[in-house]
């Protein structure tokens, strides 16, 4: 429950304030240690240092008002350049930064329902064709836009089952989706497959690469065999790709790239009837930090191809280890993961038990419900410490056997906190 709390009568210097700050974050997952593999993108202190100054030289400045500060403009211009260069964009492609990935697969989809509008007389309520690995923000956009969302079961290899989305389409279909990857399994779905099947049924097709967009290509260039997923596949009329994943941009700022400005303009809000005047806006937020837009414009610029292969090379390494420390225990790698994310689990102990012990060893990270399975979203300086968690995993796999083999606790109370 949020608490009423009375704003002090007088300022408290910043000392104290700073100091109070670093008490609270004592809980706080230690990310700083690689001991998080979710939520935060660890690619080092000096990557961190460039975000930061990068985010303070702009962060007074507003997205919103390009005329004011074309600065902004121009590196914006230039991170969406960038991210086309990269997901084999064309002339004709477009697109703009947003707050993160719920935000581009939002704007995707409001494109994608109006120009179904226009383009195809779509009148009442449209649907969504997605995978059940798709990631709620489809679910939290088609709530906001009154969009029937349909989830069809994936494939036994876990990836989209083409044939089963084809056949839950119907001319109320505005959008169909792969993930590249999906978040929960870490696996690209057969997006090919998908723009044919796409293209043949007259729907758009927007490949959520809020994950995978920014490591993918860079994988790819290292030697990793990483199927087509991006602009490449003919029928992909959109894609989102966020920069504060595996861009190690500073948080929140992703992209939302579009095939054409024809796909694109059916995103932007156009509005004159108010007393100020005509506002234009191309995504969901009015202001838009100028921080966010600096830093990873400076991020991106200070990586280079050269340095995010290297960062990717560490995070793949660090996959690979896990990879083979947790086979060895006799878990079960889901799929054949690529880039970043590895889910495992174990034919006869409990994921959850060893997530609880895990947590509990200082490992905060995730976990997959269908199946059920251990969950790592891996960054560079977890090649540092993969060692540690094998250590510890190896542990707490023996305590839980160990645990599980024994008479149950008195009266059925839980074992775990």
């Amino acid at each position: 429950m949020t608490r009423i709390t009375e704003m002090p009568a007088s300022g408290t210097p910043w000392e104290e304030l700073r100091a109070e700050m670093v008490r609270r974050g004592e809980d706080d997952a230690r990310w700083r240690e690689g001991r998080t593999a979710v939520y935060v993108f660890n690619a080092g202190e000096d990557v961190a240092r460039v975000q930061q100054e990068a985010y303070a030289l702009y962060m007074s400045e507003n997205g919103l008002g390009p005329l004011a500060f074309p600065s902004l403009k121009t590196m914006e211009e230039e991170v969406v350049g960038m991210g086309l260069w990269l997901l084999h964009g064309d002339a004709d492609c477009v697109g703009h930064m947003t707050s993160g990935g719920t935000d581009s697969i939002t704007m995707a989809i409001k494109a994608a329902r109006d120009f179904a509008r226009e383009q195809r007389g779509l009148a009442g309520q449209g649907n969504l064709v997605v995978p059940y690995s798709a990631h709620p923000a489809f679910d939290k956009a088609c709530a906001l836009m009154g969009l029937e969302l349909r989830r069809v079961p994936v494939a036994d290899d876990l990836r989209a089952d083409v044939a089963a989305m084809r056949r839950a389409c119907d001319e109320r279909t505005v959008l169909v989706t792969g993930s590249a990857p999906s978040f929960p399994y870490g696996l690209i779905d057969p997006i090919a497959e998908l723009g044919e099947m796409a293209q043949a049924a007259g729907v758009w097709l927007h490949v959520d690469a809020c994950v995978g967009g920014y490591i993918a290509p860079f994988v790819r260039r290292n030697g990793g065999d990483v199927p087509p997923f991006d602009f490449e596949v003919p029928g992909v009329c959109s894609i989102s790709a966020d920069l504060h994943k595996y861009g190690y941009c500073a948080k929140g700022a992703s992209t939302v790239l579009f095939r054409s400005d024809e796909h694109r303009r059916h995103m932007v809000f156009d509005h004159r009837d108010w007393p100020g005047g005509r506002m234009i806006t191309p995504t969901l937020a009015g202001t838009r930090p100028g921080g966010a837009i600096a830093a990873a414009w400076a991020v991106m610029r200070y990586l280079g191809v050269d340095g995010y292969r290297r960062k990717h090379a560490l995070v793949t390494a660090a996959r690979e280890a896990i990879e083979a420390g947790v086979r060895e225990m006799g878990f079960e790698v889901l799929g054949s993961p690529q880039l970043g994310i590895v889910a495992f689990a174990h034919p006869e102990v409990d994921a959850l038990a060893l997530y609880r012990r895990m947590y509990h060893k200082g490992w905060f990270a995730s976990f997959t419900t269908e199946p059920p399975a251990l969950h790592l979203m891996l960054s560079p300086f977890h090649a540092e410490v993969t060692d540690d968690y094998l250590r510890d995993l190896r542990a707490a796999l023996a305590e839980e056997e160990a645990t599980a083999s024994s008479p149950g606790p008195p009266n059925d109370e839980p074992r775990y906190s």
